[in-house]
């Protein structure tokens, strides 16, 4: 069911159904004619861990018709040969140089577009991090230790990403203002709940709503401002007394030629894994695909909901979304494999009910596993091998329990990304 959600959200799918080549000046994208003049170039930018493969998919659909130039930046791993267009790893979810120097090519060939052209951006999540930028004064180390510290603290991406916005020349809006007036088409795979434009890869074509102000106020709320390096709080306490501009704001100028098309969402893999189920003979609930929240809280609500359960069976429950975990223990894993774990804890006792949590880009955390899988005899495995689940909880080491009890799904990068999923059997 799983990976049924995931290949019905893999740019193969998405691209080839929202973008196609009507005549040999014509590109249609979600219905929409795109007709380049004399001269006009299709520049091609991509950033995200499923930006390699929309960027292969576009290229055998554009490249026979228009000349293709451009950049795509990706996590490492999950780059692809590409013919036309230059690829480039970078780090996630820590930005390192590499992702530094992407964000300086996108902004040169961004500059670089003139009325007439074409700019496809290939936008998927990971974005924030493999496009990042260095304020005057500060260094990569001190936007290394902010990025470092929103990730811990639990925060969720909406806010992580105001932060990001306000350390950035490219994100908030400001890419689309770069590329103006150059005609500007982004294909969008939303890695946020609400599918919010503004906050997935941190919105580098649309209006920010958000202020130096409230980037602060973040800091604060999750108790991290005395732990921003002094470079960076100078920054933000100038953008706040007004000596940096802010990001673009909604009905500012300058966005009259962006045409933003979300193509991928969570729902979408949801319901492919809803007709998955169907298919074999499980009865499939959708609870929500706007799932946030602790992981261990979520986890606790989902094997409640399993307990309770009194509808057809076999059942199955499916829920997407992203979860935070709010990092104290120095282990390894992911939001999911932490989500399962705890999950595992609650199944003691309890026969009959299979729960699988997984990021559908295939990467939970810096693991090479995208989560994991709980029954009740997780914990009778781990009881054997004198493994004591809440102590590895508590230390945020799902990866080390289950690699030891057995129950982590490997599927190695998937190149899309649509948040995570959550799916309960029930016999």
């Amino acid at each position: 069911m799983f990976l049924h959600a995931v290949s019905a959200v893999h740019p193969t799918q998405l691209v080839r159904r929202h973008v196609a080549v009507r005549d040999a000046t014509t590109v249609v994208i979600s219905g929409d004619d795109y007709v380049l003049p004399p001269g006009g170039r299709v520049i091609v930018l991509g950033a995200g861990k499923a930006s390699a493969a929309m960027a292969k998919e576009l290229e055998q659909l554009l490249s026979a018709h228009f000349p293709l130039q451009g950049l795509v930046v990706t996590k490492y791993g999950h780059g692809l040969p590409l013919q036309h267009l230059d690829l480039l790893e970078a780090g996630h979810p820590v930005p390192d140089a590499r992702s530094v120097a992407a964000s300086q090519r996108f902004q040169e060939i961004a500059v670089g577009t003139k009325e007439g052209d074409l700019v496809i951006l290939l936008l998927s999540g990971g974005a924030s991090a493999l496009l990042a930028d260095v304020p005057e004064g500060c260094s990569l180390a001190d936007v290394q230790q902010v990025f470092q510290l929103l990730l811990a603290s639990g925060a969720e991406i909406h806010d992580v990403n105001i932060v990001r916005k306000h350390l950035s020349q490219i994100k908030g809006g400001r890419l689309a203002q770069k590329i103006y007036p150059a005609t500007l088409c982004s294909l969008i795979l939303s890695d946020v709940v609400g599918d919010d434009l503004s906050v997935i890869g941190s919105g580098p074509t649309v209006p920010d709503p958000s202020t130096f102000a409230d980037t602060m106020a973040i800091l604060e709320k999750y108790e991290l401002l005395p732990q921003v390096p002094a470079s960076l709080r100078h920054h933000l306490d100038s953008g706040v007394a007004g000596r940096i501009p802010d990001t673009p704001k909604p009905g500012g100028e300058g966005f009259s030629h962006v045409h933003n098309y979300l193509v991928g969402t969570n729902r979408i893999a949801m319901q492919a894994a809803a007709e998955k189920a169907r298919s074999l003979g499980y009865h499939p609930q959708l609870l929500s695909s706007a799932t946030t929240g602790e992981a261990h809280t979520v986890a606790a609500a989902l094997v409640q909901a399993a307990i309770q359960y009194n509808g057809p069976r076999p059942g199955c429950l499916l829920m997407g979304g992203e979860t935070t975990v709010h990092v104290t223990g120095s282990g390894k894993g992911g939001r999911n494999q932490q989500l399962a774990l705890a999950a595992a804890i609650s199944l003691a006792g309890q026969q009959g009910i299979t729960l699988l949590s997984a990021g559908t880009d295939g990467t939970d955390g810096p693991t090479d596993a995208a989560g994991a899988i709980a029954d009740n005899h997780t914990l009778q495995k781990a009881a054997a091998m004198q493994l004591d689940a809440q102590q590895f909880l508590q230390q945020h080491d799902a990866w080390t329990f289950f690699s030891k009890a057995g129950g982590l799904l490997i599927t190695g990068p998937t190149q899309t990304n649509v948040m995570d999923l959550m799916i309960v059997l029930i016999e």
